[in-house]
């Protein structure tokens, strides 16, 4: 489609650039007199502006057929769900005052109420029955699921199996499916920027609607919207997407799904309005997990036990891996676990799993996902030019709440509450969370109220960088550091507060706090993503581009 539009550009360019223009002019005789050349150029005008209708309203005829393939197997899901709420007025109504003008009960404990919810689901077939593809977060804890086809028709409906990692889940129709349209699932792998791309749902209770728009990027990484964990591998796509859209298809233009609709950008940190910046779960990693949730009602993945990175400028400088080596680089093998056992240390550069030939780090994370718990695989790795073979007997992945603050399956260092301070290590999970590009450092877990640290200003999620000026890498330094203070000192801490603020705040017993400015350098790079995108509230303000500078881009695998 793409070749003859370019081609029918090309026609009309070559036809207006010939095309001669002359006045018409009167002889005595009244004759008018047209230039052969000029009748010539009209008729091959009006060709090419009948060539360009046609080419318009075959790409419109496209796109019709497009929605009609996938169209009639989108469905409406409501879900009604039991939910905790916290009174608003839970405070006003513990004041005695406030009781007695009002008159108001002094119960104020949480209370369960009935929330409705509603998205978007894709039929499906696999293998003699028909399915629902959706979201996990769309029938998350639901009590009763309803689903809806463009007819009308309704179903309730019961979960088969949710994957919270990847956010889909497949859904089971009591009755009789026999006269629900499927869809085709598409190879989403072989979407390009710049492709056509269509989404159907039931935004905001507007059933059947359909947007279109074109892929805008792919192989996004987006931090959930609850704060723990990470999307990946998503797709960028400008086609209008909204609430109620969750678990709808985004569809190419042969009308095969590439796609599940789950994320909006809505605001940047600064409150500024975005618009045309959705994303969907990249299709082809639902068709890996498939089998899996219709045969266990879950997902296990395999877990090698590393952070990885792409061979770029970064990872080359910081681990003197070679540029002309593509595989995923090895920025850490967490402690105990199967990379750790099998030999693979810190700047390896992991090139095959097994018979699959890994040239990325995305390469690597789809492999090891997709390997059973407990299998031997053969690693080779590169290490300073050699290449090594190592047997990794695979563990099973933790979940993304573990992965928050993993250190592995050694038990670790318990860190010293000092100065008001309960402090942890920065693995390579917490320093992509808080976007650091190193874990030298320890995070700061909890202040004690009214303790010299939190009246100097330190809050949870700062890092100690040091203590007194002496360097601080580890749990280890900072039990080191603060075993040798002594009472009534003062003490400075070098602090981190992600994005790029770096302040030492000097306190101690009986001084007032004071706050003194570091050099403008930074201690160390941060990054700076610029969306408020469904995430964390305290996204970064600084405008920017979505990935992080730091060099680890996918982590524990």
């Amino acid at each position: 489609m793409r070749k003859r539009l370019l081609a029918g550009l090309l026609a009309l360019v070559i036809v207006g650039g010939g095309l001669t223009v002359a006045w018409m002019t009167t002889s005595d005789v009244a004759v008018a007199v047209r230039p052969i050349t000029a009748v010539a150029a009209d008729s091959t005008l009006a060709t090419s502006v009948s060539l360009n209708q046609s080419i318009t309203d075959s790409g419109q005829a496209a796109v019709k057929a497009a929605i009609a393939a996938a169209g009639p197997a989108v469905v409406r899901i409501d879900v009604t769900a039991t939910v905790t709420v916290n009174n608003p007025y839970a405070d006003m109504f513990g004041d005695r005052f406030f009781q007695y003008f009002f008159n108001v009960p002094q119960d104020t404990t949480p209370q369960e109420r009935e929330a409705k919810a509603m998205g978007s689901g894709i039929v499906i077939a696999y293998g003699d029955e028909k399915l629902i593809l959706t979201n996990a977060h769309v029938v998350d804890q639901a009590n009763t699921i309803t689903v809806t086809d463009v007819s009308g028709n309704e179903w309730e409906a019961d979960v088969v199996g949710s994957d919270e990692m990847l956010d889909v889940a497949v859904l089971r129709l009591r009755g009789d499916t026999a006269g629900l349209a499927v869809a085709t699932l598409g190879d989403s792998d072989a979407v390009e920027i710049g492709d056509w791309a269509i989404a159907i749902g039931n935004p905001l209770g507007l059933s059947y609607t359909v947007t279109m728009g074109i892929i805008s990027a792919v192989g996004r990484d987006i931090t959930k919207p609850e704060g723990t964990g990470r999307y990946y591998n998503l797709i960028q796509t400008d086609a209008a997407i909204n609430p109620g859209n969750s678990g709808g298809p985004l569809v190419n233009a042969r009308g095969e799904v590439i796609g599940l609709n789950t994320i909006i950008a809505r605001s940047s940190g600064t409150g500024v309005s975005i618009e045309g910046i959705n994303f969907a779960v990249a299709i082809n990693g639902v068709k890996d997990v498939l089998g899996q949730l219709v045969a266990s009602g879950a997902v296990t993945r395999g877990w090698l036990g590393v952070a990885i990175t792409d061979v770029n400028p970064q990872s080359v400088k910081e681990f003197g891996v070679d540029p002309n080596v593509p595989g995923a680089v090895v920025a850490q093998a967490f402690s105990g676990d199967p990379a750790d056992q099998a030999g693979i240390k810190t700047g390896d550069v992991i090139v095959r799993i097994g018979d699959a030939t890994i040239a990325s780090a995305d390469d690597l994370s789809r492999t090891v996902a997709l390997l059973y718990v407990g299998s031997m695989v053969e690693v080779e790795v590169v290490r300073s030019g050699d290449h090594i073979v190592l047997q990794a007997t695979l563990a099973e992945r933790p979940d993304e709440e573990t992965l928050a603050n993993y250190q592995g399956n050694v038990p670790p260092t318990e860190a010293t509450t000092a100065l008001g301070l309960t402090v942890g290590p920065i693995t390579s999970i917490v320093a992509q969370h808080l976007g650091l590009n190193s874990t030298d450092g320890v995070v700061i877990m909890g202040v004690a109220a009214d303790s010299r640290a939190g009246k100097a200003g330190l809050a949870e999620g700062d890092v100690v960088l040091e203590v007194n000026r002496q360097p601080i890498t580890s749990v280890e330094d900072w039990n080191k550091a603060v075993a040798e203070l002594k009472q009534g000192t003062k003490v400075i801490l070098t602090v981190l507060r992600p994005p790029v603020r770096i302040r030492p705040l000097r306190f101690g017993r009986g001084s007032s706090s004071m706050v003194e400015r570091w050099p403008s350098k930074p201690v160390m790079r941060v990054r700076s993503p610029s969306l408020a995108l469904p995430g964390p509230a305290d996204s970064s303000q600084a405008a920017g581009a979505l990935e992080s500078d730091s060099p680890v881009t996918a982590a524990g695998y």
